[in-house]
């Protein structure tokens, strides 16, 4: 994820201001359309599924790692994106406008 960790927080006003630069900063990319999207625990098809996406969200990208590859809406690619802590979904389904990384490589 784009912050890892916050050390030390002065007020709740800073923790505010933290949280609304965060979220001020994450893009959010579409899901391919009528699809409810797979969220797996890692970065493959033979990871767990800990939910589904509905049809048109919308999901932030964190960050991006290889892993299986995957043929979906957009194409074959092994990109894998990490939409919240755990939780990846192939970026053949979602509409980043790139075949490649769109964010930063996770950790």
């Amino acid at each position: 994820m784009s912050v890892d960790r916050v050390e030390e927080v002065v007020s709740g006003e800073t923790a505010e201001a933290v949280t609304t630069a965060v979220a001020a900063s994450l893009t959010y990319y579409p899901v391919a359309p009528g699809v409810r999207l797979n969220v797996r625990s890692g970065p493959g098809t033979s990871y767990p599924v800990v939910r589904v996406l509905a049809e048109g969200v919308k999901v932030p990208i964190f960050c991006q790692t290889p892993g299986t590859s995957v043929t979906g809406p957009y194409g074959t690619t092994n990109i894998w994106d990490n939409i919240a802590d755990g939780q990846f979904v192939s970026d053949a389904y979602v509409r980043t406008g790139s075949d490649g990384y769109v964010a930063a490589h996770c950790a």
